[in-house]
């Protein structure tokens, strides 16, 4: 039986975890993808801020769904052994929560075609999914605008290419948009059976304003139908990326969080979906 369950980038709140931690339960969110906390990243906190927050987390019932880490948001061309060194504290940290999964990006390709450096870009990864494999840890790729897999075709190209159940995909309605893509007749169709993860956000395309589930042209609820239909289970992570001075979505941290999770539950309501 499929079962969906609700997390979300909860450093979106504030930067204090008791704040995080608070509107999650306020939401009846009971997981966090662990992007930021205290304002600092993920992969830059020390062993006594792992400790409390893991602890604060414990006491709260709370678990962390992914590590949403930075790795492969940066250019092909750069110091790519100082990030695989980045990448290595990134499976400590999804140890170190009890997660299987840390999200990743396929690199920016400054002043050139993506192409040209499809090579660098697999045997980054490829590197990158052997050692998470090693550790029992799955990379996640996010289909984030202006990295080399921006695009449904460059996303079916890694997949197919590092081939590898260790290696598998976010898919975010939102990002896809944002190049380009229809997520509905261009993306699903192609990475569906790829797909073990999605983030949560909407874009309004008239005006380019990202927008909760729902209220925008993602077509999220045609596509969690479609998933659930195939058996999906897994992890709906919120990432609002709601303007503040949003006449109708916008508002503090809280409350932006507050109507994502709302648009999401609305969306789920009407395919008949409760969440865990």
């Amino acid at each position: 039986m499929s079962q969906v369950l609700l997390s979300g980038f909860a450093d979106e709140i504030g930067p204090d975890p008791a704040k995080q931690i608070a509107v999650l339960q306020a939401n009846n969110v009971h997981y966090l993808d662990l992007r930021g906390v205290g304002g600092k990243n993920v992969l830059d906190l020390n062993k006594a801020e792992i400790d409390t927050f893991r602890q604060q987390l414990r006491d709260a019932g709370i678990g962390i769904a992914c590590i949403g880490s930075p790795i492969g948001k940066v250019q092909i061309r750069s110091d790519l052994e100082a990030h695989f060194s980045r990448f290595k504290i990134a499976v400590e940290r999804a140890q170190q929560f009890n997660t299987q999964n840390i999200r990743i990006f396929s690199f920016y390709h400054q002043d050139e075609q993506a192409h040209a450096c499809r090579q660098e870009v697999i045997a980054q990864l490829q590197r990158m999914v052997e050692y998470a494999a090693n550790a029992g840890v799955t990379v996640l790729h996010e289909n984030e605008s202006g990295i080399y897999g921006d695009t449904p075709e460059r996303c079916l190209d890694l997949l197919k290419s590092i081939n590898q159940p260790h290696f598998r995909a976010i898919f975010d309605p939102a990002n896809f948009l944002q190049s380009d893509c229809n997520p509905k007749d261009q993306c699903w169709p192609l990475l569906a059976k790829f797909v073990d993860y999605f983030h949560i956000k909407d874009v309004d395309t008239p005006s380019g304003q990202v927008v909760p589930a729902g209220y925008g042209d993602g077509q999220i609820e045609w596509t969690l139908a479609q998933a659930l239909n195939n058996g999906f289970s897994g992890y709906l992570a919120l990432e609002p990326h709601l303007n503040a001075d949003h006449p109708v979505h916008g508002g503090n941290g809280a409350e932006r969080f507050t109507k994502a999770v709302a648009g999401l539950r609305r969306v789920l309501d009407n395919l008949g979906i409760t969440t865990g």
